[in-house]
């Protein structure tokens, strides 16, 4: 195993420690909105700076990327090949609602390439990794893409917007359209696992628009290391700066693609 992704996977294992510490006192946590429907808890923010606080110590020059404390966290930002991509809770409104469906996502990327990725679960203990070059793991379990090869087959992930509520009426007609043409669509509202679902085989695509880099970043690297596909809304590589995502194995990504495409404005693509 590669230095550093030991070291992200006992980071992402204390965050977890933490979270489900306090996931049995729920009601007496501090939650504030940093924007409409966008929540923090004090939990997200003690996850954190656990994770930022074990991979400094290991790696004090690298830069990190972190959900609440912003760019300017490592010692090296700005200067450093090397970044941490990290969310310490994905899927904040369902652990304040106690809807078991959340997960610290941590990722390394050179040079702007995602090289190491970590999903953790702490609800199941499933710890998703991938090195980039050396496949994709669940508990230490080899996984893959599942066999799927036809979107009328699929069981496709997704994200409805809760930043980008003018883009909602554009969700649900791509919405309907899959509806009708796929095996059926899921939506747990988390996107690190959704995407670690995908590279497992439990989902055979998934797409979503307006997430952030630390919501994709460990996710997209298990997929394409578990042999699926990931691109942004054009096909291109360019997801951790625009946003958009899709993602499948290589048979129901070119048609999941191409649908989406179809009913994009020009503005949106990308």
């Amino acid at each position: 195993m590669h230095p550093a992704l030991n070291i992200a996977i006992k980071a992402a294992r204390r965050a977890g420690q933490i979270i489900n510490r306090a996931s049995n006192d729920i009601d007496l946590l501090k939650v504030a909105a940093k924007q409409p429907n966008d929540f923090v808890t004090e939990v997200d923010r003690a996850a954190e700076a656990a994770i930022i606080e074990m991979l400094q110590e290991a790696y004090p020059a690298y830069g990190i990327l972190a959900e609440e404390s912003g760019q300017s966290a490592g010692r090296g930002a700005g200067s450093s090949e090397f970044q941490w991509i990290i969310d310490p809770l994905d899927g904040t409104t369902n652990f304040i609602h106690g809807l078991p469906q959340y997960a610290v996502s941590i990722a390394l990327a050179k040079n702007g390439v995602v090289e190491q990725a970590v999903v953790f679960d702490p609800n199941r203990n499933e710890l998703f990794t991938a090195s980039k070059g050396a496949g994709a793991f669940l508990n230490e379990r080899r996984i893959r893409v599942s066999r799927r090869i036809k979107l009328q087959d699929a069981l496709i992930g997704t994200g409805f917007p809760y930043r980008m509520l003018d883009k909602i009426d554009l969700y649900l007609d791509i919405f309907k359209e899959l509806a009708q043409k796929t095996a059926g669509q899921r939506r747990p509202g988390a996107a690190s696992l959704d995407l670690a679902y995908v590279a497992c085989g439990r989902y055979d695509g998934f797409w979503e628009f307006g997430l952030s880099p630390w919501d994709m970043a460990a996710g997209a690297l298990l997929i394409s290391e578990a042999g699926g596909l990931v691109s942004d809304l054009r096909g291109d590589a360019n997801y951790l700066d625009t946003g958009n995502i899709v993602a499948g194995t290589p048979k129901v990504f070119a048609p999941l693609l191409k649908l989406i495409e179809d009913k994009l404005p020009e503005s949106v693509r990308g």
